[in-house]
């Protein structure tokens, strides 16, 4: 993205992808890819550089829209703080039932907006039942017809709900985002030389074949 600065101040901005007038001169779009940077200065069209130093994993963030301005003669942009995301679930209170916000289906103490952990643990479960899902006919097979489970797959079954049940417990422990974010965050925990690249969280066993 470009911009157009005059007496310090942006007055409009560019794709680059089409040709644009200024003043009383029209510039083909190829001044955006042929021209180098002193060219397009020279005519007051700097690019935009954005500052993402405050910029965070959405996935555990809101970040700010950014904001534009000039500095040392150049188009910046840059994000605000922030704000982490609820790491627990925000509850109806007396007060929303008082002002007249309660819904009907809901009361005091039901579940308002989830937070991240509770969103955390469904996922978990769900990659859990995923996991288990395919060798559910062992068991099925061994109710209707007594055939026995194999020990591989009761192993492996019952491994997946163990490290189910420790990763929830990780997230249900971790005190705030920046927590749970570090639980999902892959670091290298062994050298540069060997590296093993993990996350706090761990991972699912998987079935041998």
């Amino acid at each position: 993205m470009f911009a157009l600065i005059d007496n310090q101040q942006i007055t409009k901005f560019y794709s680059g992808n089409k040709g644009v007038i200024i003043g009383d001169n029209q510039y083909p779009k190829s001044i955006f890819t042929l021209w180098n940077e002193t060219q397009r200065n020279a005519i007051g069209i700097f690019e935009v550089t954005v500052d993402t130093t405050n910029k965070k994993d959405e996935q555990w963030y809101f970040n700010t829209n950014v904001s534009y301005g000039v500095e040392s003669n150049k188009a910046v942009g840059s994000y605000g703080t922030a704000t982490a995301k609820a790491h627990a679930d925000t509850l109806w209170t007396q007060a929303d039932s008082d002002d007249g916000d309660l819904p009907s289906d809901k009361s005091v103490g039901d579940v308002k907006t989830e937070g991240l952990k509770t969103q955390l643990i469904r996922t978990i479960k769900q990659q859990a039942s995923g996991l288990l899902a395919p060798t559910d006919w062992y068991v099925v097979r061994k109710a209707d017809a007594g055939t026995a489970v194999p020990s591989s797959i009761t192993t492996h079954r019952a491994a997946v709900r163990t490290k189910a049940a420790e990763m929830e417990t990780a997230i249900t422990n971790a005190s705030d985002t920046p927590a749970l974010e570090t639980l999902y965050t892959y670091v290298n925990t062994g050298t540069k030389e060997n590296p093993v690249i993990e996350r706090p969280l761990g991972e699912f066993p998987r079935l041998e074949s």
